[in-house]
């Protein structure tokens, strides 16, 4: 059990560094289960590497817990003080969500009813090579060509109801190709909109809440709320893994972009990809 619960550790390190660096969680988790081989049922398996997205869930919960709970009473006097509803409800933060939502539509609708096909159709180490070595040329393009550019979105509340239903398309393109990286995904489709890099970062994060939670919700009743001992300890294991690694990836993430562009996860994603091909095509 001992050595399980070090692989679901390993596993939730992944997760949490991976799910909000632009460099494909889901394409990572495929190729660290090439070399770790977590000792449980396929079925077990599949449902544990979504969970475990739970604890990287709850990491931006804690971090932007201000940012995203909308319900507290109005601290605002006077003449312009909210009225009604609005006394007790955040108007902005209420807006951010209904474009979260319309933003998670593309993803959710055509990603539930084609999951196991996409599943089976792309989730091996070729396709998550291809997606990395594309989305990173992606990235150091967009990020070339906006080297002289300002961005014309600086704010959460400045994104129009147009950009977030494509940041929600290609969030979709995520959601097909394993490898893309969601997270990579949204914030190359929002720097494409003209979205400044910490709006791009910040928007992902928010996105994947409803997304992940879902998905996860998806995959714990697919797989039934039954489990063994040894399951429920790797399952803890890895979200408090994934939680603890998340909070540190976030605020690095949040700092590095402050005054760096996106290219070294482009060049990072096109080595990987380029190594995992020459591994699975011609070393193995």
């Amino acid at each position: 059990m001992l050595i399980e619960l070090i692989k679901s550790f390993l596993f939730g390190i992944v997760e949490g560094i991976t799910e909000w660096l632009p460099i494909s969680s889901t394409g990572h988790m495929i190729l660290l289960d090439q070399f770790v081989k977590l000792d449980v049922s396929k079925s077990f398996y599949s449902m544990f590497e979504v969970v475990i997205q739970l604890g990287a869930i709850m990491a931006v919960v804690v971090i932007y817990w201000s940012k995203i709970w909308p319900f507290h009473k109005s601290k605002q006097q006077g003449f312009l003080a909210p009225q009604g509803i609005w006394k007790y409800l955040d108007r902005d933060i209420f807006i951010m969500w209904i474009k979260i939502f319309i933003a998670c539509l593309p993803a959710g609708i055509i990603g539930v009813l084609f999951n196991d096909t996409f599943e089976k159709l792309f989730y091996n180490p070729v396709s998550v090579a291809i997606a990395l070595i594309v989305f990173g040329v992606a990235f150091i393009w967009i990020e070339t060509v906006n080297q002289h550019r300002r961005p014309k979105i600086n704010s959460i509340a400045d994104l129009s109801y147009y950009t977030v239903v494509m940041i929600g398309f290609f969030q979709l393109i995520a959601a097909i190709f394993p490898g893309t990286s969601r997270s990579g995904a949204t914030i190359v489709g929002a720097l494409i909109l003209g979205v400044s890099r910490t709006v791009a970062a910040e928007f992902t994060f928010f996105l994947a809440i409803p997304v992940m939670f879902g998905a996860a919700l998806f995959k714990l009743l697919k797989f039934g709320l039954v489990f063994s001992t040894t399951e429920i300890w790797i399952m803890l294991v890895g979200l408090i893994t994934a939680f603890v690694s998340s909070i540190v990836v976030i605020k690095f993430l949040m700092q590095y972009i402050k005054k760096h562009d996106f290219k070294i996860f482009g060049w990072y994603r096109i080595a990987l990809g380029i190594l995992v091909l020459l591994y699975f095509l011609v070393i193995k």
